[in-house]
């Protein structure tokens, strides 16, 4: 793994006091990666979507310190100052420090901030670090103007992978495959990438509603789950059977067979959890009302021939997928069905998006 390409040298110049801010989304894979081995390199490729209205917005304050002994941060979560997420991001600082030595340079103040309820089964990390990603690179361009914006992608890909597996998929948009791939061009473990072909307008513009069944903590963390998949009896035939539905996935996202879509996405939401129910120590994460709205969505394909499907991610939400030219016919079915079987009825209506943004005057709920 060569990876001496994304370590700077040397800067021609000095900055004291920046603040950049940016916008990342969160994303919802349709191949999963279940296992990992260190520094969070996936066992098989995946490939998501990347989602609008689900993001984070994230400021970083950095101003010159006179010593540069340590990593010094603070961190506020929707204008309240947040100690607990704190480890976390510290071991992220900790794991980059070596792609980005000059955070070491830095008082650092992180205002953080989600467009969706924190507590929602939402994946925030991906987005969270995403976004402290493209913060960090955004000085790193201004330290090194020659970098390209293509490099910038990779590199906050790189060091969001770092912080976060899934958080690789969340810098561009609208399709972004992680994990080398023989099929899928340009394609790496290190970070995420654009699929690369043309994609068949009827999946541009795909519509993602999330319901939001459990918003509790998971029992189990992803992490937990990730390391399950170390002794797992089924682990290396899922590892192939990943990659070989991303082949045939490639195929399907250039040739427009929704119905091959639905098969396919179904399917890799199913393993997932059943990769859950076959490890040891297994574990549950679906809920009785998840189950519900599966059976509900079949019923509704069934008798009206649409084209809805569902996918899952690591938790008990239901994200119900559907074509644009769907969406007033389906959102009718989740406003009047589907919502009875979400926590408070609550759920949200999202497409597909484009990746991270620079967000311009913007002022943070600590202001």
């Amino acid at each position: 793994m060569n990876t001496a390409q994304f370590i700077p040298s040397a800067f021609n110049f000095s900055i004291e006091k920046a603040t950049y801010t940016w916008q990342t989304p969160s994303n919802i894979a349709l191949i999963k990666y279940w296992g990992k081995s260190d520094p969070q390199i996936p066992k098989n490729a995946s490939i998501s979507f990347t989602l609008q209205n689900c993001h984070t917005i994230t400021s970083i304050d950095f101003v010159k310190k006179n010593t540069a002994s340590e990593i010094t941060f603070e961190l506020f979560f929707e204008g309240i100052k947040k100690e607990s997420f704190k480890p976390k991001i510290a071991q992220f600082f900790d794991r980059i420090k070596e792609y980005c030595p000059y955070i070491f340079e830095y008082n650092m103040v992180i205002n953080s901030e989600n467009s969706f309820p924190h507590s929602s089964g939402i994946a925030s990390s991906a987005s969270g670090l995403s976004a402290i990603a493209m913060c960090l690179l955004n000085l790193e361009k201004e330290l090194n103007p020659s970098l390209s914006s293509a490099f910038i992608n990779q590199k906050a890909s790189l060091l969001a992978r770092l912080g976060s597996g899934s958080a690789s998929r969340s810098i561009e948009g609208p399709l972004v495959v992680w994990g080398n791939h023989p099929e899928i061009k340009g394609s790496s473990d290190l970070f995420g990438v654009q699929f690369p072909y043309k994609v068949h307008v009827v999946f541009e513009n795909y519509q993602d509603a999330i319901l939001l069944v459990d918003k509790g903590e998971k029992q189990v963390s992803s992490t937990v789950g990730h390391n399950l998949m170390h002794k797992h009896p089924y682990a290396e035939q899922r590892f192939a059977q990943a990659n070989e539905n991303l082949t045939k996935l490639s195929e399907i996202l250039q040739n427009g067979d929704v119905d091959a879509f639905i098969n396919i996405v179904e399917s890799e939401a199913l393993t997932l959890h059943a990769m859950m129910l076959t490890s040891n120590p297994y574990f549950i994460l679906m809920k009785p009302n998840t189950l519900e709205i599966i059976n509900k969505i079949w019923k509704f394909r069934e008798e009206t021939k649409s084209k809805i499907c569902f996918t899952l991610d690591a938790g008990a939400n239901v994200h119900v997928l559907y074509p644009e030219n769907e969406k007033e016919k389906v959102n009718h079915f989740i406003q009047e069905i589907l919502a009875n079987y979400c926590q408070k009825k609550q759920y949200i209506f999202d497409t597909v998006g484009f990746g991270a943004k620079k967000v311009v005057n913007y002022r943070h709920k600590n202001h």
